[in-house]
């Protein structure tokens, strides 16, 4: 199953009457009732400045007309990525539904002020993983990680725990979307979303 990219390209776009954040907000509303596990994992897909592409699972954090938020130490393969090449896509994948979602877009940071607030709500243990994890670094051995947790444990024992300075996080802006919803013999509908002019033009896809 999946909706990779098909050759066909719809010939027109008709100006739509449905908002494909509200309609996304939607369908994550009913896969929070119906996963098991993390409806809100993503696949985010990065790529160099030279088309080298990287793809891994995250968490979404915030959604609406501003944009898809997660955050990340900036220091990663993916923050890298994204201050070197700033466009994106992420991939829902709701198995209990039979749906996908596609979107893509330009990527910037969020507000530090956004990032503190989100920080702030995170368990101790995570915050404290924040300051441990060099993260997308060679790690000789578990051990050492286990270690440099415990040191921040330590360095910050009855303290609250700020922000690590390279550590926050992205917003996705959508300029595309694709609504992915599986029938029966693979006759898919796969429902497209484009921005134009301040609003959206909608079309299909053949499966």
């Amino acid at each position: 199953m999946g909706c990779g990219d098909g050759a066909s390209k719809p010939k027109r776009l008709a100006v739509s009457e449905t908002d494909p954040i509200q309609l996304f907000g939607q369908w994550l509303a009913e896969a929070r009732q119906s996963e098991p596990n993390d409806p809100e994992a993503m696949a985010l897909a990065t790529a160099t400045p030279d088309g080298r592409p990287s793809v891994r699972m995250v968490l979404l954090k915030g959604h609406g007309p501003d944009g898809f938020t997660f955050y990340t130490n900036l220091d990663s393969r993916k923050g890298a990525e994204l201050a070197a090449n700033s466009q994106a896509a992420l991939l829902f994948h709701w198995k209990s539904l039979r749906r996908q979602v596609r979107i893509e877009g330009g990527v910037g940071p969020v507000p530090d002020s956004d990032a503190d607030a989100y920080f702030e709500s995170r368990a101790r243990d995570s915050q404290l993983g924040a300051w441990a994890s060099w993260q997308s670094r060679s790690l000789d051995r578990r051990e050492t990680f286990e270690r440099r947790f415990e040191e921040m444990s330590k360095r910050f024992e009855g303290e609250v725990v700020p922000r690590p300075p390279r550590w926050s996080g992205f917003r996705l802006n959508p300029t595309a979307f694709e609504f992915w919803t599986d029938r029966p013999h693979r006759l898919h509908e796969r429902r497209i979303f484009s921005a134009e002019g301040g609003g959206w033009r909608e079309g299909l896809l053949y499966p």
